[in-house]
């Protein structure tokens, strides 16, 4: 069981990507990924109260873990959305993966500021992958890279 690919995004603003393989043999542009998250997130929690956890396809699943976080001093609308997920093999434990984005999205907010956050674009956020590696331990190889490190070690 491998993750693929997992990512930062403050609405449809690509904050932290970080791709180990392929989830597909078609290349999706990250931005229109993003763009996609964020309007099922608006959507769901538009008509339905709530937030989305799980996109569940034929191969792969899409686990999210959303943080509402305050942008701007004490306004109702100042209110964020900044979404942490994780593109996983289908056969994987999501509640195990939420653990792993829920201290991913802790260490990136206690990494950076509120104002970088809002400001800074993805080139910023790239000495943050060290840190998501570290979180992640082994779950980012495939079996075959796994069994490959074991050795080299």
């Amino acid at each position: 069981m491998v993750i693929f690919e997992v990512g930062i995004n403050l609405e449809s603003k690509r904050l932290v990507e970080i791709k180990y393989y392929s989830s597909s043999d078609n290349i999706l542009d990250p931005t229109l990924r993003s763009r996609f998250l964020t309007g099922l997130e608006n959507f769901i929690t538009e008509v339905y109260g709530d937030q989305i956890r799980v996109i569940s396809l034929s191969d792969f699943k899409i686990v999210c873990y959303p943080k509402l976080i305050r942008l701007q001093n004490n306004e109702a609308n100042g209110d964020r959305v900044l979404l942490t997920y994780a593109i996983v093999e289908k056969g994987i434990e999501t509640n195990f993966v939420k653990l792993h984005l829920k201290e991913i999205v802790s260490e990136f907010l206690k990494k950076y500021d509120l104002n970088e956050i809002k400001l800074k674009r993805l080139e910023h956020f790239k000495d943050f992958k060290p840190i998501v590696e570290k979180i992640l331990g082994d779950l980012r190889f495939n079996t075959e890279d796994r069994i490959k490190k074991i050795f080299r070690d």
